[in-house]
């Protein structure tokens, strides 16, 4: 449900008695319902209420935060005492902004009366289907059916009451077939978008093709990559394309802004209006989310700058920023990597001989300035020859860098919304991408 106005006006109010008029509340409410199961089995449904309640006033140059669940009159005056008194307590940061002033924020239509009236009902009902799709190929599925509604509410002193609801819907399935695993997942924040019927045949399929794996030496191979991978390797780069981590040298942009960095098919966008999108368009002070160009046919553009950030920079904020104070600052939260026109069967028939991956799991980063990462393949891997899916293959560690990675793509789907294990949901394609490089089979 909304927010409450009158807790703002509570915490005003309560922070004047103590002399403080600089002060800012991030409310977010959320209703939170999962279905679970497991060995063809419903076993658990779980719901949960939350409001959630932060405080951060502005005394001097000096600031702090502190957070409540209750919204309670003795419980406001508490969370405003403590963030006051805590705030006093704090060195001054002469970077250190006002509260931001009130801007218009054009809404984003994410709320879905269909999705936030779910019922465990409904999501057995769903969660039967897919079952019954597992079943029909004599298989054992597990996974979640998840609903939720939250309302984010961002209000200060200054005059900035800005309100987003949203909903979101979640279905994964991991499928098992004697050794042979198959694995689907979607979410939307119009829940009926997702079937679970056909996310489960669609892992139910890999699971049977992925009976008796093979077992192919490590190398550099032709793979191609379906959405969640590429999203679970792709999306590690999202918190480098921040002036606070450029700044601080953390990042693999250093230096880099405005060098050709990847192949001229790769263009990535941040854009909080997507209509594959979802969250807030405004940020954690209230700015409104800016469209940004990340890169444009392999150059980099344009980064993500939070108030502080685009002050010391002496340019615009562009609407990122995280909830203040933190070590952080900014990232772009809406990637959307432009697609291609290439279907991934399409994909399939063009390769002599390479190697499908569904998804990556168990990621790390072993070089930050070159962007190179290890992690595994899982839940369907495969091996393409002759245009042809061939058989199901035992899983890969990988050593690859990003940027390497990027230069490399041959060819790009549509981009679609994915969803994955190791990163937040964005809209990319699959990719097909030469000399991926594997560096040992692993031990299951």
């Amino acid at each position: 449900m909304p927010a409450d106005p009158q807790i703002f006006e509570r915490i005003a109010a309560a922070a004047r008695a103590s002399g403080v008029t600089e002060i800012e509340a991030i409310i977010t409410t959320e209703s939170h319902a999962l279905t679970r199961f497991a060995n063809n089995v419903i076993h658990q449904n779980v719901a949960e209420r939350s409001t959630h309640i932060s405080v951060r006033p502005v005394i001097g140059g000096r600031t702090a935060r502190a957070s409540t669940n209750r919204s309670d009159p003795d419980s406001i005056r508490g969370v405003v005492d403590q963030a006051i008194a805590l705030t006093r307590l704090t060195e001054p940061d002469p970077d250190l902004l006002p509260l931001a002033e009130a801007s218009p924020v054009p809404p984003a239509a994410r709320y879905y009366e269909s999705t936030a009236l779910s019922t465990p009902d409904s999501r057995a009902r769903a969660v039967a289907g897919a079952i019954d799709a597992a079943r029909s190929f004599g298989q054992t599925a597990a996974g979640i059916y998840s609903t939720e509604v939250s309302t984010s509410s961002i209000f200060n002193s200054r005059g900035v009451a800005l309100e987003h609801r949203e909903t979101m819907g979640r279905f994964a399935i991991t499928v098992m077939d004697r050794d042979g695993a198959g694995w689907a997942k979607a979410s939307a924040c119009d829940a009926l978008a997702i079937s679970p019927r056909d996310l489960a045949a669609r892992a139910a399929e890999k699971a049977v093709r992925s009976r008796a794996p093979r077992e192919i030496p490590p190398g550099r191979y032709t793979v191609i990559l379906e959405p969640a991978a590429v999203l679970d390797l792709a999306g590690q780069m999202a918190p480098d394309f921040s002036a606070t981590t450029l700044r601080d040298g953390r990042g693999f942009l250093t230096g880099r802004i405005g060098a050709k960095l990847f192949g001229d098919n790769i263009s990535v966008y941040d854009d909080a209006y997507h209509p594959g999108q979802a969250g807030a368009p405004f940020d954690a002070e209230g700015v409104p989310r800016c469209r940004l160009t990340l890169v444009d046919r392999g150059i980099v553009r344009d980064i993500a700058r939070s108030r502080q950030a685009a002050a010391l920079d002496g340019v615009e904020p562009t609407g990122h920023g995280f909830p203040l104070p933190n070590e952080i600052g900014e990232a772009p939260m809406n990637i959307v990597f432009a697609g291609g026109e290439t279907s991934l069967g399409e994909m399939i028939a063009s390769t002599d001989r390479g190697i499908l991956v569904t998804r990556l799991w168990y990621i790390r980063e072993v070089d930050p300035y070159e962007k190179i990462f290890t992690g595994m393949t899982r839940d369907g891997t495969f091996l393409v020859e002759d245009g042809r899916i061939i058989c199901g293959l035992r899983n890969f560690r990988f050593n690859q860098s990003l940027i390497e990675m990027l230069s490399s793509v041959q060819q790009l789907s549509p981009a679609e919304r994915a969803s994955g294990e190791e990163t937040f949901d964005m809209v990319v394609p699959a990719m097909k991408v030469s000399g991926f490089h594997f560096t040992e089979v692993t031990k299951f």
